[in-house]
């Protein structure tokens, strides 16, 4: 099957090339003229309205099913993921330490573009065919651009619903906890798709009542962990954030030194790896936002555009403090699993306690992902078949939990390359879209402002 492995290898590069890098950073500049960075400026409205201590009007008679605090804790259990674990190790291991730097500015765009494209996606909430309040790119498209638009529409969805399956998730999953416990990847992925398959029955409020108690409980729990390794190699900070810097604008010798990684590599190394972990600009985000109890579109878009700051900026950026201060990067095998070089980072800190308390982190971080792309996915998979017999919810959870199984046992390499290939898909439509309609979501910034005094 390498001819498989070859093709997606091949795939992936054409599909992340300059265009879409462009195009999302690009685009992210953009997004940020068109509102002068205000959303930016929104952030502390955004923690109260996450808190509670703001409320909108019409959110009691809204027909959304979740809380600002859920919409963005089912976003984050997508997001916050073992991209924060294991992805950071992969853009180490692919472009060196300068490739953290492109993941920081592409979260920054992030968190504007995340604004934008979550607004639309309450702005233009439709209903599925169980006459459900359901959002995302697909809706925007259907009802705001017109018939010559649905094309795009299905696109995404068909996309979507292959880039949000559990592959990369389960399969980090069950390849950690083989190497450190011994248990059969097998197992792992069948265990697992027992126990999804059992919440996914509970449909989306059941999901979100599930990760707004894991997504707190995990992110803190990783935060104070990884905050503490930090400071016992708190002298070799400065120079790892000097390894960042220099590398992110100079480029580096490949490992062994056989070969150069331009600067030009490195920063579609960092794009790339951001928007796999925080996904702004992905479109996956719109369709859990765009469960929330609000009729004010700019006020979820507010709440939305923490997720890539919570993502990249604070836990990505731990992840990469805890390896890069912890294992010189020239000792870091190129083609080494993700989750197995942070867990040796963990080790070397804290022995025998940091593995198994890696392993924690890696089961909460990855179940609850595999929960919120559940969710992502199914809407995709509605919005394609629209419950025509033989593709209805039943058969939803049967096959997600089937491929649960499948990707507990399929190879690593193939799996991230398979992804990327359908996040690029998704991307082109979402961010067209987005630029698209942007003086909109523009037009009730102005009055979102000077109704509730942001500013």
């Amino acid at each position: 099957m390498n001819w498989i492995s070859d093709m997606l290898s091949v795939v992936v590069d054409y599909a992340w090339g300059m265009p879409l890098v462009v195009l999302l950073m690009g685009g992210g500049l953009y997004l940020a003229i068109v509102s002068r960075f205000v959303p930016l400026l929104g952030f502390k409205h955004a923690v109260l309205l996450i808190a509670g201590k703001i409320h909108t009007d019409g959110e009691e008679e809204s027909k959304g099913q979740l809380t600002h605090f859920r919409a963005l804790t089912n976003a984050l259990a997508s997001t916050v993921g073992m991209g924060n674990i294991a992805g950071v190790a992969v853009a180490i291991t692919q472009g060196g330490p300068g490739a953290i730097f492109w993941m920081w500015l592409a979260a920054l765009f992030g968190m504007n573009t995340k604004f934008f494209e979550c607004a639309l996606s309450v702005k233009y909430r439709g209903a599925d065919h169980e006459g459900e309040v359901q959002g995302g790119p697909m809706y925007v498209i259907q009802s705001a651009l017109g018939k010559k638009w649905i094309p795009m529409a299905y696109l995404f969805a068909f996309f979507g619903m292959m880039g949000t399956l559990p592959l990369f998730n389960i399969n980090q999953l069950s390849s950690y906890v083989s190497v450190q416990y011994g248990v059969d990847p097998l197992a792992i992925g069948i265990l697992c798709a027992i126990v999804v398959g059992y919440i996914l029955i509970g449909g989306v409020r059941s999901i979100g009542a599930w990760t707004s108690k894991l997504v707190p409980i995990m992110c803190l729990f990783y935060v104070i962990v990884a905050l503490v390794i930090v400071v016992m190699n708190i002298e070799k900070v400065p120079s790892v954030f000097d390894q960042i810097f220099t590398y992110a604008f100079t480029g580096m010798a490949a490992w062994g030194g056989a070969t150069g990684l331009a600067v030009r590599q490195i920063f579609i190394i960092g794009v790339k790896r951001a928007a796999f972990s925080n996904e702004a600009g992905v479109g996956t985000a719109p369709m859990a936002h765009s469960n929330a109890k609000t009729e004010e579109p700019v006020a979820e878009g507010l709440v939305a555009m923490v997720g890539p700051f919570v993502d990249t900026i604070v836990v990505c950026t731990l992840t990469a403090l805890v390896i890069l201060t912890t294992l010189p990067y020239e000792s870091i095998p190129a083609d080494a699993e993700g989750v197995l070089i942070t867990r040796l980072a963990f080790e070397r800190n804290f022995g025998s306690f940091g593995i198994h308390f890696l392993s924690v982190a890696v089961i909460l971080f990855a179940f609850s992902t595999v929960l919120g792309t559940a969710n992502y996915c199914q809407k995709c998979w509605n919005f394609l078949f629209k419950g025509k017999k033989g593709f209805g919810t039943r058969s939803f959870i049967a096959a997600y939990a089937l491929l649960l199984i499948i990707g507990s046992v399929t190879e690593a390499g193939d799996v991230v390359n398979f992804l990327d290939i359908c996040f690029a898909f998704m991307a082109f439509p979402n961010m067209l879209v987005t630029i698209r309609l942007a003086h909109r979501v523009r037009e009730s910034l102005k009055d979102y402002w000077a109704k509730y005094k942001v500013a």
